[in-house]
C-alpha cells in the first residue's frame, strides 16, 4: 500500500490547525495535502480506489474522523514524522531526546501524560537540525532561542511558530525555482556563490522576521541564522535520505 505523505510545510499546517491558529480545519489540510499529491487520480476520476490503497496510521484516522487533540504521545509523534518526506525519526532516537540528550523541554508531558504541540513541533525541529549539526550545537541555539526550557511565556519565538517559519521559507524557496545547494540564481554571473546564497536566505527570511516586532537587533540576527540552519538542514535531510536508500538497496541485492 502507499505511505501518506506530507512535507514539512504541510506538518506545520497541521499542527497550526490543530493548535487553532490555522484558518483551515485538520481534516481540510489533510485532504489538501493528498489532493496535491494526488492530482492525477482526481483528473481521472480515482481517487477513491487511490485513497483506498493509501495506508493511514492510527493517529491519522484519529484527525481524519475528526476528534479534538492537544497533544500525542511519543509513539504518535513517531508515527506522524514517519509520514515527513526524507525524515528520518525513529521512536528510539525520541525516547532518548526526551529522556537525555534535551530532557528540560520534555522534562514532563504538558497535556497529561501526551506531549504538547508545541513539544510535538520540537523533536520535528531536533529531527531536521540533527542533519547539519550535534546535538551540543542544538541546545546552545535552543537556550538562545527559548531561554527558559521550562518557561514558554520567555521564548523569542514558540517551536511552533519556528517550524511553521523555516519549512515556509523552504518551501517559497523552492517554489521560486531556487536550489539551496546551488548555492547560486540561476541567472547569477557572481562567482562569490557563498555569498549570493547567504543574500538569498537574507531576503527570505525577511517576512518571517518583521512579524516579530518585539525582538532586539541582536535577537533577530540570531532568529535570522536560525532560520538559514533549518532551510539548509531540510535540504541536507533528503541527501541523508537518498544515501541510505542507496546503501540499504545495495546491501539487499548484493549481499
Amino acid at each position: 500500500m502507499e505511505a501518506f505523505t506530507l512535507t514539512r510545510k504541510e506538518m506545520a499546517d497541521l499542527l497550526l490547525a490543530l493548535h487553532g491558529q490555522n484558518c483551515c480545519e485538520p481534516l481540510q489540510v489533510l485532504q489538501q495535502a493528498w489532493k496535491k499529491s494526488h492530482l492525477d487520480a482526481y483528473e481521472t476520476g480515482s481517487s477513491l480506489p487511490a485513497f483506498l490503497s493509501t495506508k493511514l496510521p492510527p493517529v491519522l484516522v484519529k484527525l481524519i474522523k475528526g476528534r479534538e487533540v492537544k497533544g500525542f504521545s511519543l509513539q504518535e509523534i513517531s508515527a506522524l514524522g514517519g509520514l515527513i518526506e526524507f525524515s528520518q525519526m525513529s521512536i528510539t532516537s525520541m525516547q532518548n531526546w526526551v529522556k537525555r540528550d534535551f530532557k528540560p523541554y520534555f522534562d514532563c508531558p504538558k497535556v497529561g501524560k501526551k506531549y504538547s504541540l508545541n513539544q510535538t513541533a520540537l523533536l520535528f525541529i531536533i529531527d531536521d537540525l540533527k542533519s547539519s549539526l550535534d546535538f551540543g550545537s542544538i541546545r546552545k541555539l535552543f537556550d538562545r532561542l527559548f531561554n527558559k526550557p521550562e518557561d514558554e511565556t520567555d521564548d523569542l519565538i514558540g517551536p511552533l511558530e519556528l517550524y511553521n517559519s523555516y519549512t515556509s521559507m523552504f518551501e517559497e524557496l523552492a517554489a521560486s525555482g531556487y536550489r539551496l545547494l546551488d548555492m547560486a540564481r540561476p541567472d547569477s554571473a557572481r562567482r562569490d556563490k557563498e555569498a549570493v546564497m547567504e543574500q538569498l536566505l537574507h531576503e527570505a527570511s525577511e517576512p518571517f522576521l518583521k512579524v516579530l516586532p518585539h525582538l532586539s537587533d541582536e535577537q533577530t540576527e540570531v532568529l535570522r541564522h536560525i532560520l538559514f540552519i533549518a532551510a539548509i538542514s531540510i535540504r541536507t535531510s533528503y541527501f541523508h535520505s537518498l544515501a541510505k536508500r542507496y546503501c540499504h538497496a545495495t546491501l539487499f541485492l548484493n549481499p
